[in-house]
């Protein structure tokens, strides 16, 4: 029998100190990315790859995130008295059923790894997803659609990899490669933050997993690994050092890191100038400022 992965994790219990004063009051998972907050990327993402129970692991102060998701129906009600049926549209994309949206809190900072471990006893003996949000990706075919159905073959660890340049890689967990096979490879390890010229492939893991139950089993340890921290990857090469097999995946598709200012804005700018109705006011914006620039010189 084919396991289904069915059920996803959002760690969510991030303060965003990178984007502070913003983040002293706002989730830094609802600002918002042109016109849809983060998280509702990361949403819309695991619908697509069939994931129908959404857990998120939060902390203190996330409550603004709780009630994104709730409707409002006073907000409804006023659209609906101004027939503005597009924009009641666009609000159910943001309603989850009840019942679908689980949160647990993660009390202390102690990982990525504590936070996925929070969130044992609703994933209980199944695969299991794990989304970051500050990992946006567009793609053609959600990058975690694409990984579920890599999964549905190998019924196995998989974690989101990317090609970057060597000078980048000492920047991410980067992939020891036991054999490569195109979109799938089958690692051997995995390199924390290598020194720079001593990474062993130019693969860098990125937000997107999707684990196995064993890999719970090895989270309830709570052993402290980089940084003190309970870590995901130590987790999961345990989980490879005792038979079971991690892959990496090629996804297809762009990634932005919205977890940095500069990867928040390109990203901005990226997602509206594929909108038709951003596309043609940004790009005149953008040639008069490169204009500009090019006549101060």
């Amino acid at each position: 029998m084919r396991n289904k992965v069915t059920k996803a994790i959002f760690p969510v219990a991030g303060l965003g100190t990178r984007f502070l004063p913003a983040t002293k009051s706002v989730p830094k998972e609802i600002m918002t990315l042109v016109d849809r907050p983060l998280v509702q990327y990361a949403i819309d993402e695991a619908r697509e790859a069939g994931i129908k129970e959404f857990i998120f692991v939060t902390s203190r102060g996330k409550g603004a995130l709780e009630d994104y998701f709730d409707i409002a129906p006073q907000l409804e009600q006023e659209l609906r008295k101004k027939d503005k049926e597009d924009l009641l549209e666009i609000l159910k994309a943001t309603n989850m059923d009840s019942g679908a949206v689980a949160y647990v809190r993660q009390h202390k900072p102690l990982g990525l790894g504590h936070a996925v471990w929070c969130a044992r006893r609703l994933i209980a003996n199944e695969p299991f997803a794990v989304i970051l949000p500050d990992d946006v990706i567009a793609a053609e075919k959600s990058c975690l659609a694409q990984m579920v159905e890599a999964f549905e073959d190998t019924q196995s660890n998989i974690v989101a990899a990317m090609e970057v340049p060597e000078d980048k890689a000492s920047a991410y967990g980067v992939l020891d490669i036991k054999e490569d096979m195109g979109r799938i490879v089958s690692t051997k390890g995995m390199v924390e933050k290598p020194q720079p010229g001593a990474a062993p492939s130019n693969l860098a893991v990125i937000g997107r997993y999707i684990l196995t139950p064993q890999i719970l089993r090895n989270l309830n340890k709570k052993k402290p690994g980089a940084g003190g921290e309970i870590q995901l990857t130590d987790a999961i090469d345990e989980a490879r050092e005792s038979g079971e097999e991690v892959y990496g995946f090629r996804f297809e598709g762009q990634r932005f890191d919205c977890g940095s200012k500069a990867g928040f804005l390109q990203a901005t700018v990226s997602f509206a100038l594929g909108r038709d109705d951003l596309r043609d006011d940004l790009w005149a914006y953008l040639n008069d400022v490169v204009h500009a620039q090019k006549a101060a010189q």
